[in-house]
């Protein structure tokens, strides 16, 4: 199994591709501002027709808002979208508040697959391991590939010690130093987060940071 970032392009999420044994993934989907990008960016990496999962990180617009238009390009027969069972509602009726922030409104999206803490994702000869990781947002999840060692974090933890903010509606600090000492947990060598650059080889270190950094928050 390969895996391909896609840099955040203006307020995108950083998109991921995941791809072998004829099947393939994608790991959030930016705004949809700027979707030709995106998928002409994910067409030269995998057959868009391999594509069986659009996995969501958390209900966010920037994660989220290129949904339907990856999925077009799909055959949707096969592909299916999946995010945290506590993020599909808002995603469903297409009442994210955050798309107001960019002037535009959430398209609703049918969510295939409700994932809850410690589903597995199967795809190819891949298993993601889904951790709920509430903090930043009530439906935020991390995605754990155990034969690589590697941790797509979504809006939890970025590299260098950053953490997602709290202060967006259902952020909760406590929550969120939770959900990183619950990270902490795994075997952390490859860090790839939502937003700035990716970590190889010592992703451990920067979690240990993001939970510094979240007590931080909490006065600890």
């Amino acid at each position: 199994m390969q895996f391909w970032k896609i840099e955040g392009m203006g307020f995108d999420s950083n998109i991921y591709v995941l791809g072998g044994g004829g099947e393939a993934a994608v790991i959030d989907t930016g705004t949809g501002f700027n979707s030709s990008y995106v998928i002409e960016s994910i067409t030269e990496k995998v057959d868009a027709k391999s594509i069986k999962a659009i996995i969501l990180t958390h209900e966010h617009f920037d994660h989220c808002g290129g949904v339907l238009d990856i999925k077009e390009r799909c055959d949707e027969e096969i592909v299916e979208v999946m995010c945290h069972e506590k993020g599909a509602e808002t995603l469903e009726e297409g009442r994210d508040w955050s798309s107001s922030l960019f002037g535009v409104e959430q398209p609703p999206v049918r969510v295939d697959r409700k994932l809850a803490d410690g589903d597995i994702i199967e795809i190819g000869e891949m298993e993601l391991k889904v951790i709920y990781t509430p903090g930043h947002s009530p439906g935020s999840i991390c995605l754990y590939e155990a034969e690589s060692r590697s941790l797509f974090s979504g809006d939890t933890i970025f590299s260098d010690g950053g953490v997602g903010r709290t202060d967006f509606w259902g952020g909760d600090a406590g929550k969120l130093a939770n959900s990183i000492r619950r990270i902490g947990e795994f075997d952390v060598v490859n860090l790839y987060p939502g937003h700035g650059p990716h970590v190889i080889g010592n992703g451990a270190k920067h979690v240990r940071m993001a939970l510094r950094t979240a007590e931080y928050m909490l006065g600890l």
